[in-house]
């Protein structure tokens, strides 16, 4: 008899870790480079430690806040990783939990903890300028330093830079205003400068990274407004092209994370974010996809360094742009920059 309830104990005891094994998390990221860094490294070192099982969703940021709002009161995703733009939409939505301040959470950086503790950075993209050394040298041109080195009427035809849909576009408009007596609440001066000195030079308002690559390549564009991991991308395969943080500072694009608000295991989403804010998958995501580690104790090699935002001056040097202004205005300045910047 005995040995009948330690067989039943034995059974039952095997079933719980098996439902525990089998508790699953989704995780709504980008795709590309980042889903394949996630597969590969980030996320078989969580399921090891923990037993549980990570099912990535990828898609664009908008694509998955559109299905977080879609799925609101009914959530599938546990776990949103997306830029902060439409991070802080989702924070304004009640769509995030806060994160809980534990562990490596506190290792992160001041200024990658987001408005409200609902969300936390993942990793800095510092938005600046890039150039092609060949056509500049070719030309007599020094290397630009600044964002009004876009006005420059000497490089008509040659600037690039993504329409105001896309991230950096906007934030181009932004530090034209900043620069030029306005602010995200009088964007006015902005829209002014974009209008009459920079879209004179613009050779095309791209979108797509890939032709931006491009472009930057063959030197079609010689000068562009683009992220500093993007730029390292096209550097790395051997083309002429340098990335420039601007004198007055490189704005900075965060990609945040969030447990999503009444989402399913939501202690196991914790503990992932956790996990992917920690110095040790900082320095994976680094590596793999040059985003700037937002923790502290992050250790990097002096190569990757160079490539990155990081290191507490780099990092305190970013400027952050006011996103509860810009979601508010993001609709009227899109209408206004399609029918007089972009043309």
């Amino acid at each position: 008899m005995r040995n009948f309830f330690l067989t039943i104990g034995t059974v039952a005891l095997a079933a719980s870790f098996t439902a525990q094994a089998a508790e699953t998390i989704y995780v709504g990221g980008s795709g590309g480079s980042t889903e394949k860094l996630f597969k590969e490294q980030i996320i078989p070192a969580f399921e090891a430690k923990t037993g549980a099982k990570v099912v990535y969703v990828p898609g664009n940021s908008t694509d998955i806040l559109a299905k977080l709002q879609a799925q609101k009161g009914n959530q599938e995703i546990s776990v949103a990783l997306i830029d902060d733009g439409p991070m802080y939409q989702a924070i304004g939505q009640g769509l995030c939990a806060k994160v809980e301040n534990t562990g490596s959470i506190k290792e992160i950086y001041p200024n990658a903890r987001m408005v409200g503790d609902k969300s936390v950075g993942i990793g800095f993209i510092s938005t600046g300028l890039a150039y092609n050394k060949e056509v500049f040298a070719k030309n007599g041109w020094k290397a630009p330093t600044s964002w009004m080195d876009l006005t420059d009427p000497k490089y008509k035809d040659k600037v690039v830079i993504p329409p105001i849909t896309n991230g950096y576009g906007l934030l181009t408009l932004v530090m034209m205003s900043k620069l030029n007596g306005g602010s995200e609440a009088n964007m006015e001066p902005g829209f002014d400068v974009m209008i009459k000195k920079v879209a004179p030079n613009v050779l095309a308002w791209e979108p797509s990274p890939g032709k931006m690559s491009q472009m930057l390549q063959t030197g079609e564009g010689a000068l562009a407004v683009w992220g500093n991991g993007r730029v390292q991308a096209v550097i790395d395969q051997g083309a002429p092209v340098e990335f420039v943080y601007p004198k007055e500072g490189a704005v900075v694009i965060m990609v945040a994370g969030c447990v999503v608000e009444g989402a399913p295991q939501s202690k196991l989403g914790q503990q992932f974010l956790q996990h992917v804010v920690s110095a040790e998958s900082q320095g994976q995501i680094a590596q793999g996809v040059a985003w700037g580690p937002v923790n502290k104790n992050t250790q990097l090699s002096p190569e990757l360094a160079k490539k990155v935002v990081f290191g507490p001056e780099k990092v305190g040097a970013l400027i952050s742009p006011n996103y509860d202004i810009i979601n508010v205005k993001r609709a009227e300045w899109t209408n206004r920059w399609n029918r007089a910047v972009e043309r």
